[in-house]
């Protein structure tokens, strides 16, 4: 009896669990839900971009959502960071009271606009009375460049898409840089006077609960300061005056998204703030909001022009770096801080030619005579 040779079996190929997945897997894996929330979301937004009513508040929705995520974390990112122990809602209602009470007064004295007269400058002044689809998909893509951690500017990438000429836009910008650098050159000043004694203080233990009650006056002010010139930034997609109800509705949902913030512990723009030198500690945290909270007051009563709050926050924290550093403060030597101050920089660049290719193609009547 002959034994017939056995066949040698087949081997199929097996993926390797420890080999590394690819970036566009790892994306797709973690951030799935998201991706299909935009997809759907930007094919709902062509339906319902011509019908204006609908089309006003879902963009003021949007808006006001993606404003919160982005814009306003960065101008409440060092008092979330330095007061992590604290509950979320405690934070929460401190903060949605002096939103409400500083949009409220403006309401009341402006005769409806929660502005404070940031949308009567020429080029922002007509309430819109119908929506493109780029003007709604706007705050979507202020969503995705949220997501990937870009701290970008809102006042670019949502206003500029209403400007019905082009040097209103210019007019932005350049308060924007000038912004930018006059708090650059400040927190250089600043930093170089007071971080050696910041850093002694930290060095002989916790802080005086005194300094807590500081940040939190300063942080107060700021945010008020802050929302007198990036309020616009959401009502731009709202009448110019609001009605009672109206203002209900525009203050109960920014109310809301600022408690989902304080929920989330600042989401993922937070990242801006946590990679900056000991910005955890109170006192550090105090002298920072102090300095931007008097920059941004002296811009706003220099002229009724709305600017980029973000590119002021980028300066402020630039300086800040710089001045340490030079000091020997610093937590890295000079070549990581420039890296910093380099990549900031290079990302609200990029939200600001994103910016700019909305705002012409959303309004290509209004850059007629630039494109031509």
């Amino acid at each position: 009896m002959t034994t017939q040779p056995v066949p040698a079996p087949t081997l199929v190929p097996t993926r390797d669990s420890s080999a590394p997945e690819s970036r566009i897997a790892v994306v797709w894996r973690t951030e799935r839900n998201f991706i299909a929330f935009i997809g759907v979301m930007l094919i709902s937004l062509g339906f319902i971009a011509p019908h204006a009513e609908l089309a006003r508040w879902v963009g003021f929705v949007l808006a006001g959502y993606s404003a919160v995520a982005n814009d306003s974390v960065q101008t409440l990112g060092t008092f979330i960071a330095s007061n992590k122990g604290k509950p979320w809602w405690m934070l929460w209602l401190f903060i949605g009271g002096i939103f409400v009470a500083t949009v409220g007064y403006s309401f009341m004295v402006n005769s409806g606009d929660v502005t404070y007269g940031r949308l009567a400058s020429k080029g922002f002044e007509s309430t819109p009375m119908n929506f493109t689809y780029l003007q709604l998909a706007a705050p979507v893509a202020l969503l995705v460049l949220t997501r990937a951690r870009m701290p970008v500017s809102t006042t670019f990438l949502l206003l500029s898409c209403f400007a019905t000429e082009p040097a209103s836009i210019g007019k932005v910008l350049m308060k924007s840089l000038a912004g930018y650098g006059v708090a650059f050159g400040s927190a250089i000043i600043a930093f170089l006077l007071v971080s050696k004694a910041v850093e002694k203080f930290q060095e002989r233990g916790p802080a005086h609960p005194a300094w807590r009650v500081a940040q939190w006056g300063t942080t107060g002010l700021l945010w008020s300061v802050w929302l007198m010139q990036d309020a616009s930034n959401i009502a731009v997609y709202l009448p110019r005056q609001l009605s009672w109800l109206e203002f209900g509705a525009f203050a109960t949902v920014i109310f809301l998204g600022l408690g989902l913030l304080f929920k989330l512990g600042g989401a993922r723009v937070q990242h801006v703030i946590d990679a900056k030198s000991r910005v955890t500690d109170v006192r550090a945290a105090t002298v920072v909001d102090l300095i931007y909270a008097v920059v941004l007051y002296i811009f706003k009563i220099q002229s009724g022009v709305p600017m980029s709050t973000t590119w002021v926050f980028i300066g402020l924290l630039a300086g800040r770096e710089i001045g340490m550093a030079i000091r020997g403060v610093s937590g890295g030597d000079k070549r990581h801080v420039a890296r910093l101050i380099g990549k900031d920089l290079f990302y609200v660049t990029i939200g600001l030619l994103v910016s700019l290719a909305f705002a012409i193609c959303a309004n290509p009547e209004a850059f007629a005579d630039l494109l031509g």
